[in-house]
């Protein structure tokens, strides 16, 4: 439901601009959804010059903030779970899981750094925080920041165990790199269509991670939620 969820990345800019927020991170694949098998996927994906992109770019123009959204990237014949940087319609870069779950998507290979008023920040997507390799890249190439968008559909007889996991696997990240990690997932009560194989729930769990591992703040789980905090880079300093 493209349109509608575009409406939700308008309606978290403007809280955003409210909130003199600079940079936001929105869930992976949010404005196409994530669907787990080939063909929806591709149906609702769409390029980098498609009119869906000018859309998204026409509408959210007018907002302050640089912010980070996921979807479905038609590229040729290929499918990329990707996540495009924008900053008043204009696309800053694109960042493509090199972890993708799925065998439908290529693997992205190239690690892109952004910067918004001198801070250096990017991208890594839901899997790809739980390997070394990645964030690390980012935080050689100078990077403070790390955003990832995730799309966490789980069963109930792995929910906790994923929730452990994934929390740890961030702390990881974020202390062995001195950066700041930040988690956008999604929250999904109920079935989510997309998803043909199994039947989960989607928990939330956003949050801001700092250079020791300590949480700045979380929303709560299950409950959908726009979370913010000013941080101090000097705690991201050599």
């Amino acid at each position: 439901e493209f349109e509608t969820n575009l409406a939700k990345v308008v309606q978290g800019l403007e809280r955003a601009d409210r909130e003199r927020v600079e940079i936001v991170c929105f869930p992976e694949c949010c404005l196409t959804g994530y669907p787990d098998t080939e063909a929806p996927a591709r149906k609702d994906a769409f390029a980098v010059d498609s009119p869906s992109m000018r859309q998204l770019l026409d509408r959210t123009r007018q907002f302050n903030a640089t912010y980070i959204v996921g979807f479905n990237e038609r590229r040729g014949p290929d499918l990329y779970n990707s996540a495009a940087v924008i900053h008043q319609g204009r696309v800053l870069g694109l960042y493509s899981k090199c972890s993708a779950y799925h065998q439908f998507h290529r693997q992205g290979r190239e690690f892109p750094v952004f910067e918004r008023n001198g801070v250096k920040f990017g991208v890594v997507i839901c899997s790809d925080g739980g390997y070394i390799e990645p964030a690390r890249i980012l935080a050689l190439k100078g990077a403070k920041i790390i955003f990832s968008p995730h799309y966490n559909y789980i069963s109930k007889e792995y929910l906790l165990t994923h929730f452990q996991e994934v929390r740890a696997d961030h702390v990881a990240r974020a202390v062995e790199n001195r950066v700041y990690f930040v988690r956008g997932n999604n929250v999904s009560p109920g079935r989510d269509p997309g998803i043909q194989r199994y039947e989960g729930v989607g928990y939330g769990d956003s949050y801001i991670v700092d250079p020791f591992g300590e949480i700045v703040v979380r929303s709560r789980r299950h409950h959908e939620d726009f979370i913010f905090a000013d941080i101090d880079l000097g705690l991201a300093e050599d």
